[in-house]
């Protein structure tokens, strides 16, 4: 899994009624795009992250990225 800083990290929730966390990420500590992930949630929260099999990378559009 590759992400760039910008991407949204999506971890799916576990359980049923159980909120997705939804982050945006801040810095890709892996090389070339790989994790280790710095990502502040929307609660404000900042967290070191490696995705699961529950998690989700949604990449920018380029009409984002300007």
């Amino acid at each position: 899994m590759r992400a760039t800083k910008g991407d949204q990290f999506v971890q799916h929730g576990r359980v049923v009624g159980q909120h997705d966390k939804v982050g945006e990420i801040v810095e890709v500590m892996g090389q070339g795009g790989n994790p280790p992930y710095r990502v502040r949630f929307t609660d404000g929260h900042v967290g070191v992250c490696s995705p699961g099999p529950d998690t989700e990378i949604r990449h920018r559009t380029a009409e984002e990225q300007r």
